[in-house]
């Protein structure tokens, strides 16, 4: 186990070898020596084993297996500094996506932004830096009588580049009070970019940090920091372990996929325990190491879990969750009333996927519930935009608080004339749906609420089929809406079962009309409706009788610019027999985030609007079922904004 003593002693133990050893910038070796790029090395000696083991593995649809042999603690070898060169493509060559909003080919890209839309843009109680670009929260913890929240961060631009480590901190989550930059590309380990990681509190109070760094090489490694002070409950400054990195790519691993450490937690034996996400040909995998001093690792056989076809598994989350309790808990507690889950986000795709499952502590191995439902081909955290999510232990009001990046999905160019980019959904708790049982459920922290001002209450209205009703507000630009719906019963049983298969998606959004839905609520809206974004239900009867209820946003008429994403999210959503249906939506200028049956379902929308916005923003309740009637309850309230 590592100590505060040990950690702030550079000398306590020896810096584990490394693959490598990269020259100081601009050294030139002067012979033709044998340079040995850890990938080609990889590729040489585990050449035989990747095409027949793996093959193998992979085929028999077990997953691969990494062996514990295979291990970073070789010999090192030199590998001279490549000439530092400007890249093409931002993010794609170091082995991470561009992360940013690209317009169909041939559309026209030239919509005349005005200062006045851009700025509406910009949210009132989101966290987001004052400037630049943002993407991945990192480290978030509660530590000394303050929330942190680190990010990726680059401090230049307001797109994607060098990226640091911004640092924020709050008493409240809401309001956030920005620091210095907690770490820098300073380090021939980080030089290409201080990247995502995960912090861990110690027994006796320490903190400890692990983060991926991408090297001058472009090589992805795993680095050890901590507080310069532990007595600074502001945590400002840090220190980098001079033995950096603690852990390189293992053979069979590209030196571009493998990143994104957890948060450690106690193995049976005591030691401390981490995953990485990686991926093997097109299987994504998390790779599992155990420590006791946070600076030599042990690669543990085989993997924690492994999904063949869902390619790169980036952060990599991994926590348990009570049966019971309504509360969360500490990352290494375990136990007959715990389950765990485990979260990966899909680099090839972009979205966050999560599975509830069982965990073996003394293997390192974890089985989903549900095959079907695994990761990376079932359920997500959110149908819309969320990625790149972690949690953490908020043992100040013992719940797991989940954190996640909200992109644009504009234009570089609008990004460049706004002068930032991106932003954190608002903090989400994260339980075990006790009714259900398959799936969690996620709600806004409970602090949101102290922003809510100015209630308009609408009682029971009644929408008759192809109905819309304006909700008359002061302001429709920030709003907190909670709201729920009643189908009329003798309809709905009237009606015949249909083997209709419906799609959010797929099924033209809103304005496809069926018997029992779609109806809803519609955001920022303009009066005319020629910029709107419903949320709605969308009801389809089967033929045993049986009722789907799918949970929907519509971006296809969010803005009339031609150079924003328009897409339409949703999916299903589980509704208990004698439960009304309810939603909730957070409308944040161009943010909007909506919470089905108390959180079961959840969609992230970013929308542009270039009229509904300001005092010309409105919200309406609309009906468009061809044959139900539906009766509605909603409470609004006014947001004020946050200080950030």
């Amino acid at each position: 186990m590592a100590s505060s003593s040990d950690l702030e002693n550079p000398n306590a133990s020896s810096p584990l070898p490394y693959s490598y050893t990269p020259l100081p910038d601009g050294e030139q070796t002067t012979e033709p020596a044998v340079v040995l790029h850890p990938k080609k090395a990889v590729a040489f000696l585990v050449c035989a084993f990747l095409s027949v083991g793996f093959l193998v593995a992979l085929i028999g649809n077990n997953g691969p297996l990494v062996p514990k042999n295979l291990n970073t603690n070789g010999a090192p070898s030199t590998v001279a500094t490549p000439a530092k060169t400007t890249p093409l493509s931002r993010g794609v060559d170091k082995g991470v996506s561009e992360k940013a909003f690209q317009p169909l080919l041939g559309a026209d890209n030239s919509f005349p932004w005005s200062s006045n839309m851009l700025d509406w843009q910009r949210t009132g109680f989101h966290f987001q830096p004052q400037k630049n670009w943002m993407n991945d929260p990192n480290g978030p913890v509660f530590y000394k009588g303050w929330y942190h929240l680190f990010y990726q961060y680059h401090p230049d631009a307001p797109v994607w580049g060098k990226i640091v480590w911004g640092h924020a901190v709050s008493k409240d989550l809401i309001n956030w009070r920005h620091l210095p930059i907690a770490m820098e590309t300073d380090e021939w380990y980080d030089e290409q970019g201080v990247w995502t990681g995960s912090a861990t509190i110690l027994p006796d109070g320490q903190l400890v940090v692990l983060y991926t760094g991408s090297t001058n090489e472009s090589v992805q490694v795993q680095n050890l920091a901590y507080p310069a002070d532990p007595n600074d409950p502001l945590l400002i400054n840090w220190v980098k372990y001079p033995g950096n990195p603690v852990l390189v790519p293992p053979p069979g691993i590209d030196d571009k996929d493998f990143r994104d450490p957890t948060t450690a937690w106690k193995t049976p034996e005591g030691k401390w325990r981490i995953t990485i996400g990686s991926k093997i040909n097109k299987t994504g995998i998390s790779l599992v190491y155990d420590t006791e001093d946070f600076k030599t690792f042990e690669l543990l056989d085989g993997v924690l879990h492994a999904v063949p076809g869902t390619g790169m598994w980036e952060c990599v989350d991994f926590y348990p969750i009570s049966k019971q309790a309504e509360n969360g808990l500490d990352t290494s507690v375990d136990g007959p009333g715990v389950k765990h889950i485990v979260k990966a986000s899909m680099d090839d795709d972009r979205h966050d996927y999560y599975a509830i499952g069982t965990y073996d502590a003394y293997k390192g191995k974890w089985t989903p519930d549900n095959p079907t439902l695994d990761v990376g081909i079932g359920l997500r955290y959110d149908y819309g935009i969320y990625y790149a999510s972690k949690t953490f232990y908020d043992q100040n009001k013992n719940r797991r608080v989940l954190w996640s990046w909200i992109k644009e999905t504009d234009t570089e160019a609008s990004d460049i004339s706004k002068g930032w980019a991106s932003l954190m959904g608002v903090p989400r708790t994260i339980l075990l749906d006790k009714k259900t049982k398959s799936n969690i459920i996620q709600w806004p922290v409970e602090e949101i609420t102290a922003l809510r001002t100015d209630a308009t209450v609408f009682k029971n209205l009644v929408l008759e089929a192809g109905a819309l009703i304006p909700l008359n507000l002061s302001a429709a630009s920030q709003l907190d809406i909670v709201a729920e719906f009643e189908l009329d019963e003798t309809t709905v049983q009237r009606l015949n079962g249909a083997d209709v298969a419906y799609d959010c998606a797929q099924n033209g959004g809103a304005a496809t009309r069926g018997a029992l839905g779609p109806f809803g609520l519609s955001v920022l809206a303009h009066d005319g409706l020629v910029e709107h974004t419903p949320v709605y239900f969308f009801v389809a009867k089967a033929v045993d009788g049986n009722l789907k209820t799918f949970f929907c946003a519509d971006q296809s008429r969010s803005s009339t610019a031609t150079d924003v994403d328009k897409s339409i999210y949703g999916n299903i959503v589980p509704v208990l027999k004698g439960e009304k249906l309810s939603m909730r939506i957070l409308v944040d200028h161009s943010i909007v985030e909506s919470f089905a049956q108390e959180g079961r379902t959840c969609i992230t929308s970013r929308v542009y609007p270039t009229k509904a916005i300001y005092n010309n923003a409105r919200l309406f309740l609309f009906n468009n079922a061809t044959a139900a009637t539906v009766t509605a309850s909603v409470n609004v309230w006014q947001m004020k904004s946050a200080d950030i």
